[in-house]
C-alpha cells in the first residue's frame, strides 16, 4: 500500500510541475505576442503568419489538460487512505475543470480553422477578423468560468490534505487560501471586472508549494495500515 501511495504522490508532483511550465508559456509568452484585443485585424494577421506558434500554444493547453486528469487520479490515490469518498469528490471537481477547459479550448481550434480557410471565407472581410477575436474572447471567458470549479477543487483538496496525517497541515492551509484566491478572482472577473485585485496573485502559489513537497517528500511517506 505504501509503495502505491508514494508513487501516486510523486506522479502528482511531476504532473503539477509540467503544468507549471506549459500554461505560462502559452498564456504569458506565445499568445501575448499574437493577440491584440484592441485590433482584430492585427490579431488575425499575426495568427495567420504564425500559425505554428499559435498551434503550439493550443497543444501546451492540451498537455496541461492531460496532466490535470493524471493529477486528479494520482492525488485521489494518494489521499484515498484519509477519506476515499471525499478524495473521489475532490478528483471529480478537477475533472470537471478539465472538461470545461477542453470545451473552451475548442474556440482556439476554430480560430485555426478560420485562418486556414481565410481565402475561402474572404481574407479582407472585417467580419472574419471579428470572428477570430470573438472566438479568442470566448475561450478566455469560458476558461475563467472553469476556474470556479478549480477554486472549489483547491479548497476541498486543502481540507483533505489538512486531514491527512501523513501530510503537514500547513499545506492544507495554503491550498485553502489558494482556492479562496482563485474563487474571489473568478467572481471579480464576472461581476466586478473593473476592480483591480493584483494582490491576490500571491495566493495562487499554494498548489506550487504543495508541488515541491510532493516531489521531495511524498515518495517517502509511511502510512500505518490498520
Amino acid at each position: 500500500m505504501n509503495s502505491q501511495i508514494q508513487k501516486a504522490g510523486l506522479i502528482s508532483g511531476i504532473g503539477i510541475f509540467i503544468m507549471v511550465l506549459t500554461v505560462p508559456i502559452a498564456e504569458f509568452v506565445i499568445f501575448p505576442e499574437l493577440i491584440d484585443y484592441n485590433n482584430a485585424e492585427i490579431t488575425f494577421n499575426n495568427i495567420t503568419e504564425n500559425r505554428k506558434l499559435f498551434t503550439i500554444g493550443i497543444f501546451l493547453h492540451v498537455i496541461t489538460l492531460i496532466c490535470d486528469l493524471v493529477v486528479a487520479w494520482s492525488l485521489y490515490i494518494f489521499l484515498k487512505p484519509t477519506n476515499k469518498d471525499f478524495s473521489l469528490l475532490v478528483a471529480l471537481f478537477r475533472i470537471a475543470f478539465a472538461i470545461i477547459t477542453l470545451a473552451a479550448l475548442l474556440n482556439l481550434v476554430s480560430v485555426l480553422n478560420l485562418t486556414l480557410n481565410s481565402d475561402y471565407l474572404g481574407a479582407f472581410n472585417d467580419s472574419l477578423y471579428s470572428k477570430v477575436l470573438l472566438a479568442i474572447k470566448n475561450f478566455n471567458i469560458q476558461w475563467s468560468f472553469a476556474f470556479t470549479f478549480f477554486s472549489i477543487y483547491l479548497m476541498l483538496l486543502g481540507v483533505l490534505v489538512y486531514k491527512a496525517v501523513y501530510v503537514p497541515k500547513i499545506f492544507g492551509v495554503v491550498l485553502i487560501i489558494a482556492g479562496l484566491g482563485y474563487f474571489v478572482e473568478t467572481l471579480r472577473s464576472f461581476f466586478f471586472p473593473s476592480f483591480e485585485m493584483d494582490y491576490l496573485m500571491i495566493t495562487y502559489f499554494g498548489e506550487l508549494v504543495f508541488m515541491f513537497w510532493l516531489l521531495i517528500k511524498s515518495w517517502r511517506v509511511k502510512i500505518v495500515e490498520e
